[in-house]
């Protein structure tokens, strides 16, 4: 079972070296089998998925590139800890194991 699987809204998140990042706000399960977009798009209106897509860089501040991958394999959204801390987003690759209430992000993922 992937680990995205295993999520749900309200966990803590800690990064790999145990500190705290914040809970999980949403997450969104994606499709890992699809290589792109552009076979979900109409050639000539861009579609359906480009509206998807721009709306979610938009509300998430991420560039147009990172928006359209974590949609394709996945996210989790996270509220981070502190005052004004503001949201983090972690794609479904990057998220290690879930322990109890606790979802532990990939080797290398920092409360940065």
């Amino acid at each position: 079972m992937a680990v995205i699987e295993q999520v749900r809204e309200g966990m803590h998140v800690v990064a790999s070296d145990g500190k705290k990042i914040g809970k999980v706000e949403d997450l969104k399960m994606g499709d890992p089998e699809a290589v792109t977009s552009d076979g979900q798009t109409n050639p000539e209106t861009g579609g359906l998925v480009n509206s998807v897509i721009d709306g979610f860089a938009v509300s998430s501040k991420l560039p147009r590139h990172a928006a359209e991958r974590l949609l394709r394999i996945g996210y989790v959204k996270v509220d981070r800890s502190g005052f004004l801390a503001g949201h983090a987003y972690f794609a479904a690759d990057e998220l290690d194991r879930v322990e109890g209430d606790t979802l532990w992000l990939t080797e290398g993922r920092t409360a940065e």
